[in-house]
């Protein structure tokens, strides 16, 4: 029980987290980018950079949030997925296009996968 009810927290606090990372790209979206290591981009692509990532992060929050709520821990899967493969894709990224390995953003990508799973099993289990 006590375990459930820090996943349950651990979770929660999460997706709050997320959800205000995305409304800072809406409303602060130099401020957003500065703190993923990215230059704000300029025309059609500082459209798509704040569209798609404010997306990624409200979603992904949203989906946590409900997903946090008793009976509701499948929908967790969704934002693991979103995250896990973003750790993948920066890999990829570094491996096959010369990125700058993003060991800090992986490590926080794969832990937040992982607490995201264990909340998904151990959560659903309430049902």
């Amino acid at each position: 029980m006590r375990t459930r009810s820090l996943l349950r927290t651990l979770t929660t606090l999460l997706g709050v987290l997320f959800v205000l990372q995305g409304l800072v790209w809406i409303t602060d979206p130099a401020r957003a980018a500065a703190g993923l290591g990215m230059s704000l981009l300029g025309g059609l692509a500082l459209s798509t950079q704040i569209g798609d990532l404010s997306a990624l992060f409200l979603t992904a929050g949203t989906t946590i949030l409900i997903g946090a709520r008793p009976g509701r821990a499948r929908l967790l899967y969704v934002p693991m997925g979103l995250f896990g493969v973003a750790a993948l894709a920066r890999t990829l990224a570094w491996a096959l296009h010369g990125a700058a390995f993003a060991a800090t953003f992986i490590a926080i990508e794969v832990a937040v996968a992982a607490l995201l799973l264990a909340a998904a099993q151990r959560l659903d289990a309430e049902r």
